[in-house]
């Protein structure tokens, strides 16, 4: 009876430390992990709700790449765009959209690479409960960065079949 006791002791023991580990190092459910600064604020001609952008390697004649990193709060997204040579993007937490003009929409998580072709018209954002966090690549960059176009309308953010 004695050992079963001290058995019992120790498992709860293991137990309930375990437990607290796990509830102190959680984060909270909506909470993301930022991997690089915020940034700043994108130009509200080009976003819809606020979107924070970052460079992280900035354009040259050697690499004729940039790479950056945009946090969209929950409802942010980007306008309609386009990019000469393509865009590849890399979620890297939360939950948002992507589109591509005449293409239903697509959910991304944390982990999804989208490549967007050159020259096609797309959009991306974050959820409507959820930020999302992703690292853009613009390669061949002496073919031109970006033309922004029209916002997504609030019906093409929620119905996403346009």
């Amino acid at each position: 009876m004695k050992s079963l006791l001290i058995t019992t002791i120790t498992l709860l023991a293991a137990f309930s430390t375990s437990c607290i580990g796990q509830t102190n190092s959680k984060q909270p459910k909506n909470e993301l992990n930022f991997i690089f600064p915020k940034g700043e604020l994108g130009p509200a001609e080009n976003f819809t709700g606020k979107a924070w952008n970052i460079g992280i390697v900035a354009n040259d004649s050697v690499y004729n790449t940039v790479i950056g990193n945009v946090y969209f709060e929950a409802g942010a997204r980007s306008n309609w765009h386009r990019h000469p040579a393509g865009q590849i993007l890399i979620i890297t937490d939360g939950v948002g959209y992507h589109q591509i003009k005449g293409q239903p929409k697509q959910t991304l998580k944390k982990g999804d690479v989208v490549q967007c072709p050159p020259n096609v018209e797309h959009w991306h954002g974050a959820g409507f409960d959820s930020g999302m966090m992703q690292m853009y690549i613009l390669p061949k960059t002496e073919k031109g960065i970006v033309t922004w176009l029209h916002k997504v309308t609030d019906e093409e953010y929620r119905g996403g079949n346009h």
